[in-house]
């Protein structure tokens, strides 16, 4: 199988299932131990600590350009030197495949 982080995403209007617990929880052992489950297995969440806020800024304009190239697009909170990602298909209300591949693209840049 390819590797998460160099697979595209795929638009997604809703009108399609989300993924199972099964199917996500294979996805999810592709990602950094990071990764939980949040939403009662709706959605994917990761916390990331730098040590300044530049570093920290950084990381959320590059989350934001693999979110804009990808048009998926997750909820991030930031603060001096703390973020969080929370990904999951809002159209389908749980998880897709594209929330695990931008994941992925997130885990490759602390590669």
């Amino acid at each position: 199988m390819d590797k998460l982080a160099e697979r595209r995403c795929k638009p997604c209007e809703g009108g399609v299932p989300a993924l199972d617990l099964a199917a996500a929880t294979k996805l999810k052992e592709q990602l950094a131990r990071r990764w939980k489950w949040a939403r009662d297995g709706k959605a994917i969440e990761a916390a990331f600590e730098f040590d300044n806020y530049w570093q920290t800024t950084a990381f959320v304009n590059a989350v934001a350009w693999i979110a804009h190239t990808a048009d998926h697009h997750p909820d991030i909170s930031f603060g001096y030197n703390k973020c969080s990602v929370s990904y999951w298909t809002h159209a389908v209300d749980g998880l897709t495949e594209n929330d695990f591949i931008c994941a992925a693209k997130i885990d490759a840049l602390l590669d």
